[in-house]
């Protein structure tokens, strides 16, 4: 589903958001909290692998459809029959079913139209007046009449005998009509053109609850806001319409001789084989078939979790051949009214509809449907397999971004069948960061803008947003468009280009989904496989950005030179203010124009606060900066520069003066002074010797041990201070 958040694109938002974020005192960094063991509650089980994979003994039930459904559109009435094997392959015996009946949503007393709050909704039927939900007429099991409760968007069915275990089969049949919204909760609905309705159906045939080994039946209500959770199996549909409709679904349509010309037959054929859009029904054939009755139109889609239409006599079709890794091909396909022609408009949706299918299924796993179907309708932007309904008014970058978007959705969640009810982030978070790397690739970068992750800081760190695990029923609505989507994208992006790098994240993210195609992942399963295949330890990345809503700082404390000359090199010290630690990118500019890159790993941040290193150098430095690139979005920028016209005077010191023997009559020991490489150490009898830091006035310490040494300015003796107490050394 596209969701867009237009505060991300006003300045005026980025810094209000910064300022708010700021305005709370923040938890201080604890390495032990960040770090701490058992991020992970529990081993591997024979379902699912500690490894993140499937386990040897994972199962999953099955539902398959055949449906049947007449469209009257004087009525915007559906008539229906859901023919439903369903296969048991788990360990229990079932003794009910649970089914999804999303229409319940449009019905008046429906939970989600309860809790559509009085200022509106993107949800819901937008206060359309109308008799909605589904009139059941019938449901029979193995042909026989049988008992169901249905309750708000659910119904149960009981079984007169228990299903059986590991490969039980219920044949179920279900007689339905509902009456469609004119819009469906932006995810179906009728739009008005000047050549007829556009009718785009979805939720419209009763759906099997998923039974899995996380959950058991999964039977959270559709309120509107989360989307779905739904068995994979093999769906046909026989289709009937107005004879002057045309209709696209999800799958292989199956009697294109019955439903088409043999002119329109042959331009399919040639669009087969081009990889330029083909017309098939052009604007000046509109109107023209004036058939009366009705034709039916019967498609079939295979491996696929859901089935969705549209049907309308106002559309204009073209096509053209998508190209896939394996050789195999598909169709990209658009249907829209004339309102949506233009160059700049849905005359190149078949285009982008090409170059993001052939893109996706390059970079992480072959698409696996004969046609993928892009239609104009009334919603902001919807994904279903195979077909995806997209805005008819969109156009140039838009129009790109909200087909690239949904068809992203064909691999997240159709290809990976996540929890969509639950976990939000799992298919709109991982496809809006493909979205970004695709968006990058297509021609040239047309509609490529790079983001500045750093200024989006106050914004996505606000703290007025729930966590992003959080589910979309249990977090404010205006939250669901930075956590299901933005968020989450951004906390891949800067996984992949910031911890790990592209070529282990591109191989973990690959992995994941090829061990959990056509199967239902948890976040865990994720979280895993990412560590698993990376090697990498990752849960202080998960456990903030995911789990809690931990706020990035990082700051530069300080920068001097090595014994107040530049030529020695400088010390600058970084610290981790924030709760979310991240690895941390230095970038140091020198006055003859030259720079330097460090890169400090996570592991600093292990067991530290701040880090000194030491940049060996002869030259003078201009400014520091963490961060360079804005590729983290640390929620105080000021403090990621040092300035040198910030810096104080420095005072410059000969080491050589320090050095020698010096004992005490107080302590049984003497400390012997060396120089080496611009740097004091001391030695105490029989310990080792430690490196000490020049602070200024004639004092060096050890900041680890809190010991502080004062020299006399004769350079002859010394004050030695630790935890308060004080003895006088003198040189030998």
């Amino acid at each position: 589903m596209n969701f867009k958040i237009p505060t991300l694109v006003s300045a005026l938002a980025v810094m209000f958001f910064s300022q708010s974020a700021l305005a709370q005192e923040a938890p201080k960094y604890s390495y032990v909290e960040a770090f701490k063991p058992f991020f992970y509650t529990q081993t591997g089980t024979p379902t699912r692998s500690a490894s993140g994979q499937p386990g040897h003994a994972y199962w999953q039930n099955s539902a398959s459809y055949n449906l049947d459904v007449s469209l009257n559109e004087a009525k915007n009435e559906l008539t229906g029959t859901a023919e439903i094997t369903y296969t048991n392959n788990s360990p229990d015996k079932l003794g009910f079913l649970w089914l999804q009946l999303d229409q319940n949503l449009f019905a008046k007393d429906s939970r989600g139209n309860a809790v559509v709050p009085t200022s509106g909704s993107r949800n819901g039927a937008h206060g359309e007046e109308f008799d909605g939900g589904y009139k059941v007429k019938s449901v029979k099991l193995d042909g026989k009449d049988v008992k169901y409760t249905i309750t708000d968007t659910r119904m149960q069915i009981d079984l007169p005998a228990e299903l059986k275990a590991m490969g039980g089969v219920a044949k179920i049949k279900i007689e339905y009509s509902f009456l469609s919204p004119k819009y469906g909760s932006d995810r179906m609905g009728i739009q008005d053109t000047k050549n007829g309705k556009i009718f785009t159906i979805a939720q419209w045939y009763p759906r099997m609850c998923v039974y899995d080994d996380v959950m058991g039946w999964n039977t959270l209500p559709y309120l509107g806001a989360s989307e779905f959770y739904l068995e994979y199996g093999d769906i046909t549909a026989n289709i009937t319409v107005p004879a002057n409709h045309y209709v696209v679904a999800s799958g292989e349509l199956l009697n294109s001789k019955e439903v088409y010309s043999k002119e329109e037959i042959s331009r399919w054929d040639q669009a087969k084989n081009s990889d330029k859009t083909v017309m098939i029904r052009s604007e000046s054939e509109l109107g023209k078939n004036n058939s009366s009755g009705t034709k039916t139109w019967k498609f079939k889609i295979n491996q696929a979790r859901d089935f969705a239409w549209a049907s309308s006599p106002a559309f204009i079709l073209d096509a053209a051949k998508i190209n896939l890794p394996s050789g195999k091909k598909s169709l990209a396909i658009s249907a829209y009214p004339v309102e949506s022609v233009g160059k700049e408009a849905w005359s190149r949706s078949t285009e982008y509809t090409k170059a993001a299918i052939e893109h996706y299924s390059a970079k992480w796993y072959e698409y696996t449907y004969p046609a993928a179907t892009n239609v104009a309708g009334n919603e902001g932007g919807m994904e279903y397999p195979g077909i995806v309904f997209c805005h008819m008014d969109s156009k140039g970058g838009d129009l790109w971004g909200v087909t690239d978007h949904e068809f992203g959705h064909n691999w997240f969640p159709m290809i990976v069948g996540s929890n969509e009810r639950l976990f939000a982030w799992m298919d709109e978070g991982f496809n809006t960061f493909i979205n970004e790397l695709s968006t990058e690739a297509f021609n040239k970068g047309e509609y490529y803008e790079k983001k500045n992750i750093a200024q989006m800081s106050g914004y996505i760190m606000s703290d007025g947003f729930e966590p992003i695990m959080v589910g979309p029923d249990n977090m404010k609505e205006n939250s669901i468009g930075a956590l299901a989507y933005f968020k989450p994208g951004m906390g891949l992006q800067i996984l992949r280009e910031s911890i790990l790098g592209p070529e282990k994240f591109d191989k973990a993210f690959r992995t994941y989904v090829e061990r959990w195609a056509f199967k239902h992942p948890t976040p865990w399963d994720f979280f895993h496989t990412m560590e698993n295949v990376s090697g990498e330890e990752l849960n202080w990345f998960w456990r903030g950005w995911f789990i809690n809503k931990w706020k990035i700082d990082q700051g530069i404390k300080n920068v001097k030179y090595v014994n107040g000359d530049f030529k020695n090199g400088a010390q600058i010290t970084v610290e981790n203010i924030g709760q979310l630690p991240m690895p941390t990118n230095v970038q140091v500019k020198f006055k003859d124009g030259t720079q330097q890159m460090v890169k400090l790993p996570i592991e600093v941040w292990k067991r530290n606060t701040e880090w000194t290193f030491r940049i060996n150098s002869t030259k003078e430095i201009d400014q520091v900066k963490l961060d360079p690139n804005s590729e983290i979005p640390d929620v105080d920028s000021k403090n990621n520069t040092w300035s040198s016209a910030d810096a104080k005077p420095t005072e410059k010191v000969n080491l050589k003066e320090f050095t020698g023997t010096f004992g005490s009559k107080d302590l049984p020991m003497k400390i012997v002074f060396t120089e080496k490489n611009n740097q004091l150490f001391a030695q105490a009898t029989g310990q080792q010797e430690f490196p000490l830091e020049y602070i200024g006035n004639n004092t060096f310490s050890l900041e680890m041990a809190q010991i502080s040494l004062t020299f006399s300015q004769d350079k002859k003796s010394f004050t030695f201070k630790q935890n308060g107490r004080e003895f006088k050394f003198n040189k030998e």
